[in-house]
């Protein structure tokens, strides 16, 4: 198994990374020949057709069946759908974040952006959170647009050249990017400590964190928003991304959460992440095909 193993790794190194980048570079130049909007077309497509023929599709189908109980097996099948059809759209879309960044006005209505201009003027740290809701990057392009650079964690790919073309991608959206792992805490703790903002996807499961409940299931949830939010006193403001079209998208800025604050810090990071939570499970209740179910949300 050692020398299977090594012999993988080494076959990565000096020609499997290399085929696998061209086939990402084939897909990024077919997909730069198209609009936005017909590259949302073409990925939402091909997903919606082969995304529930894969095996995630049966998790997904009793994650919703558990969650949202009282949704009819027709609606169950037209959520499954939709979040397929959202993911493929997202990716089509990735390729295009410059062109929707330079045509913003054409593809995003946005509200409540004097909540980001007060977060970046209020002198404070501060952080901007969000779910895998629709296109999920648009939260870091709305923030880049108003001047409110973010540092944020991402997972970087393995293959060095696959993570070179999708920095590039990325590169519209600004900001630092820290590696997920041991370093993504000490980067985002070292840009609160400066007086930085940083941008948290926290709707995904954390195998560490404590359970919390979510859509009437307790789910392990990672705690670094409430620890950067009540150690630094750092507002902590939500963006709810909704698509509305292709490479069309309805982004709400809401006003920063209030979490208690009782001097027992345990307690009170538990108190609100359960508040963070409940505001995910309202959006995931309000139209549960914006949501990413793909991702193994839950223990079971």
């Amino acid at each position: 198994m050692a020398d299977h193993s090594r012999l993988r790794r080494r076959f990565d190194r000096v020609l499997g990374y290399r085929l696998q980048a061209a086939l990402v570079w084939l897909f990024i130049r077919a997909m730069r020949l198209l609009s936005p909007e017909q590259a949302s077309d073409l990925g939402g497509g091909l997903l919606r057709r082969l995304g529930p023929r894969l095996s995630r599709s049966r998790r997904m189908r009793r994650d919703i069946e558990r969650a949202l109980p009282e949704l009819e097996p027709a609606r169950v099948d037209a959520v499954m759908a939709q979040a397929w059809d959202n993911l493929g759209r997202t990716f089509g879309e990735y390729v295009h974040l410059d062109r929707i960044a330079a045509q913003f006005d054409r593809h995003v209505d946005l509200s409540g952006a004097e909540h980001l201009v007060a977060l970046r003027d209020d002198g404070r740290p501060g952080i901007v959170f969000a779910g895998h809701f629709a296109n999920w990057e648009l939260c870091a392009m709305v923030s880049a647009r108003l001047d409110l650079p973010l540092t944020y964690v991402f997972r970087k790919p393995n293959n060095p050249f696959v993570a070179a073309m999708l920095a590039e991608a990325r590169a519209p959206l600004g900001g630092t990017m820290v590696p997920k792992g041991r370093e993504a805490a000490r980067g985002l703790v070292a840009a609160v400590r400066a007086g930085g903002h940083v941008g948290l996807l926290v709707d995904q499961k954390l195998n560490e964190g404590p359970m919390v409940p979510f859509l009437g299931r307790a789910a392990r949830t990672g705690t670094v928003l409430a620890d950067l939010a009540l150690r630094h006193d750092a507002p902590a403001v939500p963006i709810r991304v909704v698509r509305t079209g292709a490479a069309r998208f309805r982004v709400a800025v809401l006003p920063p959460l209030t979490f208690q604050r009782s001097g027992d810090l345990r307690a009170d990071t538990l108190s609100a992440m359960a508040q963070v939570n409940a505001l995910l499970e309202e959006w995931v209740r309000d139209d549960p095909g914006q949501w990413m179910w793909q991702h193994r949300r839950w223990p079971d």
